[in-house]
């Protein structure tokens, strides 16, 4: 059975071949792979992860000489070569949407969902192969954008040594928490099955609320803003943690528990709404 769909067309082949957790994965890295707009979107991640932080670097090499005592001081050089992660969460988000809401809007679920009565095990194949095709791809990005971001710097003698203290977890962490973010965007998009809807929702949870909730007072922005999911998540990729951050893996911790609770309602959707 070389995808689910063939089985809901050949129920003889079903028979012959009983649909197992590990058929419906393979059925759904086929057709994952198969999508030219998967291929395009995680190039589009990957440069945006890998590029955009050299470009940071370089910029930061040709301005040293004339920058103030102040910006010298506060410079970071991880954060400035992983800055690309903050881009590349946006293209990550919607692809994780799309991988789900694309076959509501053909009409193609009904054939995946005939061939899989069970449900669930489409759900948890999507976002399991997703998740980590864009761990490898997004960790493969971060340590491209460090050892290149890094050789920039050292024209200046800016760079920084993989191996001192938290930066191999912030370059990991990177690609840790953009999976997480594809993660997140498979279960909203399962839960809403509505492309423009989920996409809203994404963006909103990782680009809108942070700005927003710095506008809310102190108080919010003490004891609420942390527990936002990029900042949360965020404080992953972070050598030098901000005021009021949550600490590395609790913050990691948090924003899986974003991703859980998405994927825990589009399960409890998915078994009770029709296709």
């Amino acid at each position: 059975m070389s995808t689910v769909a063939e089985a809901a067309v050949a129920p003889s082949r079903v028979a012959a071949q009983p649909v197992t957790q590990a058929r419906v994965v393979r059925a759904e890295w086929i057709k994952l792979r198969s999508l030219r707009s998967t291929r395009i979107t995680l190039l589009v991640s990957f440069l945006a992860m890998a590029g955009i932080g050299m470009i940071g670097a370089a910029v930061t090499v040709s301005q040293w000489p004339t920058m103030s005592a102040a910006s010298r001081a506060g410079f970071d050089a991880v954060t400035t070569v992983l800055s690309g992660y903050q881009f590349a969460q946006l293209a990550v988000g919607v692809l994780g949407v799309l991988v789900v809401t694309n076959e509501y809007s053909s009409g193609m679920i009904r054939a995946t969902l005939a061939a899989v009565p069970k449900r669930l095990p489409v759900l948890w194949a999507k976002a399991g192969v997703f998740t980590l095709i864009t761990l490898v791809t997004m960790t493969a990005a971060a340590f491209v954008a460090f050892a290149g971001g890094m050789a920039l710097l050292s024209g200046q003698h800016l760079q920084v040594a993989l191996t001192a203290p938290g930066v191999t977890r912030a370059v990991i962490g990177t690609g840790l928490y953009l999976a997480v973010v594809g993660l997140l965007g498979v279960g909203l998009g399962a839960l809403l099955r509505n492309t423009a809807g989920a996409i809203a929702a994404v963006v909103g949870l990782l680009m809108v609320l942070p700005p927003v909730s710095s506008l809310l007072g102190t108080w919010f922005t003490t004891h609420i803003s942390p527990y936002l999911p990029s900042n949360a998540g965020g404080s992953l990729v972070q050598v030098h943690q901000h005021a009021n951050a949550l600490s590395p893996w609790t913050g990691f911790a948090v924003m899986c528990a974003y991703a859980a609770a998405a994927l825990a309602l589009a399960a409890w959707a998915l078994r009770r709404r029709d296709a």
